[in-house]
């Protein structure tokens, strides 16, 4: 069962709680996967609610992102901090992580893409915009201390189309 909410009723709990991560999960030619993201913001652009998630060119959920028109975002309203260490440290290229990390998917309600069933809280969104970052325009300290190796984040800007909690 679930409750459909306002995107900004839990956006204080999604702040706080993302940093200790969240699930990022898409997917694109019969394939999906998740990872633990750490990054994101709630808001609006162009009059419309938007989630903000960030994916490095590295990661198997780009190659899928990139061919996807909507991603969901689970945001684990009690202790799932296992699977999250292993979807933040595993390949969904060398491994089912959802059944590795015992996840259950559960449909999207408005979009293909499924979202973490147990979670606690959903956003479901259609990819409005990407951007791929410039190094140039980057400030020196976050450089320095969050891209060493050169390997950048793409920004995927979803106008968020559901959200909802789960029991």
């Amino acid at each position: 069962m679930t409750k459909e909410i306002a995107y900004q009723e839990y956006s204080s709990t999604v702040l706080e709680t993302i940093s200790k991560g969240a699930f990022l999960t898409t997917n694109a030619g019969g394939r999906s996967n998740t990872m633990t993201i750490g990054w994101g913001s709630i808001g609006v652009m162009w009059g419309l609610p938007v989630f903000t998630v960030l994916v490095r060119k590295s990661r198997y959920t780009y190659e899928l992102i990139e061919n996807s028109s909507a991603f969901t975002v689970s945001i684990p309203l009690h202790d799932m901090q296992a699977a999250l260490a292993l979807c933040g440290s595993k390949s969904g290229r060398d491994m089912d992580k959802f059944a590795a990390a015992g996840l259950k998917l559960q449909p999207g309600q408005k979009v293909s893409v499924p979202v973490i069933g147990g979670c606690g809280l959903h956003y479901e969104c259609e990819i409005l915009y990407k951007s791929a970052m410039d190094p140039a325009q980057l400030d020196p300290a976050i450089q320095k201390n969050a891209y060493k190796d050169g390997d950048y984040h793409t920004f995927y800007h979803g106008k968020i189309v559901a959200c909802y909690l789960d029991d």
